[in-house]
């Protein structure tokens, strides 16, 4: 007969559960009736356990980049930002914070946005590496009395080509989806930038 839920909370003793941690955490969760998923404080270790992975392994690699740009949505106007990635073989990850300033007469507002995204990229081929990346994060959109934070996806892809030993250069589209009523759904933007690979 199946023990319930009440019947193993009852009969668990510390020393039981600590054997069970021993032999697995599944008899953990068994006996302690354990049904809701890991905890969200324990997400951002796991994440920072596996970069650290990525960075220790063999055949990992990792650049920074800094870019100027232009958000053409709904006008042209500057975006800067920085990248950082972690990439092993044909996959990789990628943290990015971009700032495009603001246009009051063309109706277009001030955007700031952190993401975080996951990357598959192509071997090298005459040392330019193609990739197609998709994420998503927070944005914060201004303009005169308007403030939106809300979350955002995006997608997109670009080309990295090498200049000088760890030094290149990059090129980057993308396609943000914004959440939340924002004055703008889709914001478009490309930019170029220099990356040192480490």
């Amino acid at each position: 007969m199946q023990p319930t839920n009440d019947d193993v909370r009852r009969d668990a003793t510390p020393g039981e559960c600590s054997e069970d941690f021993r032999h697995g955490l599944l008899g953990i969760r068994f006996r302690l009736g354990v049904q809701s998923p890991v905890p969200m404080r324990r997400a951002l270790p796991a994440a920072v356990c596996l970069l650290l992975m990525l960075l220790s392994a063999r055949d990992a690699a990792a650049d920074l980049t800094a870019f100027v740009g232009s958000n053409l949505t709904p006008a042209n106007r500057p975006a800067r930002g920085l990248a950082v990635s972690v990439s092993l073989l044909a996959v990789g990850f990628e943290f990015e914070y971009s700032d495009t300033g603001a246009d009051a007469g063309a109706g277009a507002p001030a955007l700031r946005s952190a993401m975080f995204n996951v990357q598959v990229q192509t071997p090298r081929v005459v040392g330019l590496q193609a990739y197609g990346t998709v994420g998503g994060g927070v944005y914060q959109e201004r303009l005169a009395e308007h403030r939106r934070t809300n979350f955002g996806t995006n997608a997109g892809g670009g080309l990295k080509a090498p200049l000088a030993g760890s030094i290149g250069v990059r090129l980057d589209y993308r396609l943000f989806t914004l959440r939340g009523r924002p004055l703008h759904t889709n914001v478009q933007r490309f930019y170029v930038g220099a990356y040192l690979a480490f």
